[in-house]
């Protein structure tokens, strides 16, 4: 093998090193910045949907996500300050909690940081209006909603 060839593998070993660590760091950078987001948006009036989606939002909050929850047609109900559900659900054995309401799940996780909306439409269709809302939750604006459901670093979740 000559000098000259020798040169050339050093430098190609030393360039594809060199590529492959700027590589990791750019990965390892990027990865502190991104943020692990999810938007749920729940439309169901099914007290049991209602309830897993909560108890999915609660999990994936604990996880770590910084949750986003939109709440449209009859599950725009659950913002409602004073709804009550007419009955709680029964948790798996594996949660100690035993009954729960997707209502107070939805104000636990509220308590934690998740940013709750309801659709832009739920409240002129409905007989309530921002004031009968509990506090805190805000009503959706479609653009910036819709942003969001595009954003490929937001994970969507309906119910």
């Amino acid at each position: 093998m000559t000098i000259k060839t020798t040169l050339t593998l050093v430098l190609a070993a030393a360039t594809t090193a060199m590529g492959f660590s700027g590589l990791a760091m750019a990965d390892s950078h990027g990865a502190e910045e991104a943020k692990d987001q999810a938007l749920v948006i729940l439309t169901s009036d099914s007290l049991q949907t209602q309830g897993m989606a909560m108890i999915l939002s609660n999990a994936m909050q604990q996880q770590g996500t910084d949750l986003h929850i939109l709440l449209c047609d009859a599950a725009g109900d659950l913002a409602v300050d004073g709804y009550e559900t007419a009955e709680a659900i029964n948790t798996p054995p594996s949660n100690p909690a035993g009954q729960v309401k997707p209502e107070g799940i939805l104000q636990m996780i509220m308590g934690k940081g998740a940013k709750v909306d309801v659709c832009a439409i739920y409240l002129p269709n409905s007989e309530y209006d921002e004031d009968d809302l509990i506090e805190g939750v805000g009503v959706a604006a479609p653009g910036p909603m819709a942003e969001m459901m595009r954003d490929p670093s937001v994970a969507v979740y309906t119910f």
